[in-house]
C-alpha cells in the first residue's frame, strides 16, 4: 500500500469529510469576531443561522447563507481554541 491508513497526514485528514476521519469532528467552529466600529469582541458560531449584530454599537456582525455564516467587511475574527 502506498499510503499509511492508521497515520494520515494532516493535509488528507482536513480534506476529508468529517465522518471519514480517523477521530470524526465537525468542521464548524467558534470564532471571536472584533467589530470594526467599537473594537467590542464577541462570539460567534462559524454556521450560524440568524444575523449577529454587536452589542455595543448593533451594526450587523455576519449574515447567515447556505453554510458559513458571511462576515461583514471591516470584521476581523479568528478560532476558539476550547
Amino acid at each position: 500500500l502506498a499510503v499509511d491508513l492508521l497515520n494520515p497526514s494532516a493535509e488528507s485528514e482536513k480534506r476529508a469529510h468529517k465522518l471519514k476521519r480517523v477521530v470524526p469532528r465537525p468542521n464548524s467552529y467558534f470564532m471571536d469576531v472584533k467589530c470594526s466600529g467599537c473594537l467590542n469582541i464577541t462570539v460567534v458560531f462559524s454556521n450560524s443561522q440568524s444575523v449577529v449584530t454587536c452589542p455595543g454599537c448593533s451594526t450587523v456582525l455576519c449574515q447567515p447563507t447556505g453554510g458559513r455564516a458571511r462576515l461583514t467587511e471591516g470584521c476581523s475574527f479568528r478560532k476558539k481554541i476550547n
